[in-house]
C-alpha cells in the first residue's frame, strides 16, 4: 500500500504513478493526520511512503504519524521524498524510524519535482514544471520497479553538507521558521473557504469572511498556492511569486 502526504500536488502525483505501475492501491493521509486517526493498517504488499522533503527531513507530521500508526502485514517499507533540490541525510532518520518501529527498512528515494515552498523560494512556472515532471517520470518509473521485483532503493552517497543539513538545519528551521504569523489574506480574498479545507491542522478559520490562523503550521503552502483567486501572502516574499500546484496532476485529471 502506498501512503501519501501533499501539501500542493507532487507527492501525490508521484504516488499515483508509482501505483499505477506497481498496481497498488494509494491512501491519502490528509483526513488520517487531520482527524488524528492512528488506527492500525494492514497490507501484504510492501509499504512505500512518498512525501515531500522539509527541511532536508520527511515532514515531522508524518514521521509523528508512522510512530503512532501500526503497519500490519508486510515489513518491508518503502520511501520516496519528493524535493525541490535535495533530501540530505534523510535516510538515517528513516532508518531509525524502521528500526524503531519493527520494520525493514528497504531504502529512500530521492525525486526532484519543481519547488513549491515559496515562503523561502520561487516555484517556476508551468511550462518549467513540467520539464522538471517529466524527467521525474522515468525515475519514478524505475523506483516502481524496485518495488515489484522487491529489491532495495539503491543507496546514495551522503555529503557533509547533506549531513548538516538534516541534523543541524532542520531543527533551526523548525523553530525559526514553521509558523503562521506570516500568512495573511489581502482584500481581494472572496471568503470562499478553501484555505480552511486544505488546512492539515484546522489551523485556520474564517472570521467575519477573512481567513485567520492559529499557532499550529506544518508550512505545507496548501493554503496560499490553492487559493484560487491568489489572494493570501507570506510576509512580502511572495508578492508577485508564481503559486504552484502540481501542473500534470491536475491536466490528467
Amino acid at each position: 500500500m502506498i501512503l501519501y502526504f501533499s501539501g500542493t500536488g507532487n507527492s501525490e502525483y508521484a504516488a499515483q504513478q508509482i501505483a499505477a505501475k506497481t498496481d497498488d492501491e494509494c491512501l491519502n493521509l490528509f483526513t488520517k493526520i487531520r482527524s488524528q486517526d492512528t488506527r492500525e493498517l494492514t497490507s501484504q504488499k510492501p509499504w512505500v511512503i512518498v512525501a515531500p522533503t522539509y527541511a532536508w527531513r520527511i515532514p515531522r507530521i508524518v514521521e509523528e504519524y508512522l510512530h503512532k500508526t501500526k503497519l500490519n502485514g508486510s515489513k518491508k517499507v518503502y520511501f520516496v521524498l519528493t524535493c525541490g533540490g535535495a533530501i540530505g541525510n534523510a535516510e538515517a532518520n528513516l532508518k531509525r524510524l524502521c528500526a524503531d518501529q519493527g520494520y525493514q527498512f528497504q531504502g529512500c528515494a530521492e525525486v526532484i519535482m519543481p519547488e513549491n515552498y515559496i515562503a523561502l523560494y520561487s516555484a517556476p512556472n508551468q511550462q518549467e514544471a513540467l520539464k522538471i515532471i517529466e524527467a521525474a517520470d522515468a525515475l519514478l518509473a524505475r523506483i516502481a520497479e524496485w518495488i515489484k521485483n522487491g529489491s532495495s532503493i539503491p543507496a546514495q552517497p551522503i555529503s557533509f553538507k547533506g549531513k548538516v543539513c538534516s541534523q543541524i538545519i532542520n531543527p533551526l528551521f523548525y523553530s525559526l521558521m514553521v509558523k503562521a504569523d506570516k500568512f495573511y489574506a489581502k482584500a481581494d480574498c472572496v471568503s470562499c473557504g478553501q484555505c480552511v479545507n486544505v488546512c492539515l491542522l484546522n489551523n485556520i478559520r474564517l472570521v467575519n469572511g477573512k481567513p485567520q490562523w492559529g499557532k499550529d503550521c506544518t508550512h505545507c503552502m496548501a493554503c496560499i498556492c490553492r487559493c484560487p483567486v491568489e489572494a493570501i501572502e507570506y510576509g512580502k516574499h511572495t508578492e508577485g511569486l508564481n503559486r504552484y500546484t502540481c501542473p500534470k496532476k491536475l491536466m490528467d485529471q
